[in-house]
């Protein structure tokens, strides 16, 4: 399955194709054909044979609604050997399917990772190697101007996923709270980058947007905030009944743990300072 940061990173070229393009023709300094859209194609890659093949996302640039590039987007948390069988044969099947020039586009959260996935793939045809675009954590631009990242929203996000540990952190995250503010995809951009985040870096944004200089934060932060007292409570809570010796069966701990609403979570610890069993505390 997987991982949650894995599916981050794909998840940003779901909500925002272009990003691809702007990836391409930015940090990797690619030439691309003259586009007018950029929209998302089906993962699956599958010829008539048994095998599967299911690439993480594929953008398609279009120029007058005709496909002039087929970007297939692929996530690589760690070096797979596999990839270079199927690689190629992502490239070739969408070349067949739209007709038009396609490039492979690779994000790695780790410097090591992008430089084992940048190993150019020999297919054994004279002069047919493929040299996978990769973009790392170096190649990742440092957005701390809200005019860029209000251009492309899509970017300060990746640019707060790859520098969570960057001596401008700080100004990164700052940055990037002008995006959630506006943004359209605000909701879904916070859930990516608290996902992708190092600790450090990520209770550090939690402070700021939890402080009065953010008064128009999002709906999105006012429930994560919310969220986050009540998981905080409900710990609370079960430490006190732990600590009262008073056990708690798998569906109380459930029903605490899934509460929401601080006044029924603060009444429960009120209830929990006299209880005997767990019974007593939601009576």
């Amino acid at each position: 399955m997987p991982s949650s940061l894995h599916e981050a990173f794909v998840e940003l070229f779901r909500q925002r194709p272009s990003l691809a393009a702007e990836l391409l023709t930015g940090p990797l300094k690619i030439d691309l054909p003259t586009f007018q859209q950029a929209r998302l194609e089906s993962g699956e890659l599958t010829e008539v044979t048994p095998t599967e093949y299911r690439a993480d996302a594929v953008v398609v640039l279009t120029e007058s609604n005709t496909p002039v590039l087929g970007v297939v987007v692929e996530a690589q948390l760690a070096k797979d050997p596999g990839k270079q069988w199927s690689w190629p044969n992502y490239l070739t099947s969408l070349r067949a399917r739209l007709r038009c020039p396609t490039v492979l586009l690779v994000i790695c959260p780790d410097p090591r990772t992008a430089r084992r996935c940048a190993t150019p793939i020999e297919l054994g045809h004279p002069g047919f190697v493929l040299h996978p675009l990769v973009l790392g954590p170096d190649q990742v631009p440092v957005v701390t101007d809200p005019a860029q990242a209000g251009r492309s929203p899509a970017l300060a996000v990746l640019s707060a996923m790859a520098h969570g540990n960057h001596p401008d952190r700080d100004r990164i995250l700052h940055t990037l709270m002008s995006v959630l503010v506006d943004d359209d995809h605000r909701e879904r951009y916070a859930d990516i980058v608290f996902t992708a985040l190092p600790e450090a870096a990520r209770h550090y944004l939690e402070r700021l947007m939890a402080t009065e200089t953010y008064e128009y934060k999002s709906d999105y932060a006012r429930r994560y905030f919310s969220q986050g007292e009540a998981r905080g409570e409900a710990k609370a809570l079960l430490t006190l009944l732990a600590a009262r010796d008073i056990p708690v069966n798998d569906d109380a701990r459930t029903r605490i743990t899934e509460c929401t609403d601080l006044d029924q979570l603060d009444t429960w610890v009120r209830h929990a300072a006299t209880a005997t069993t767990i019974n007593d505390l939601f009576d």
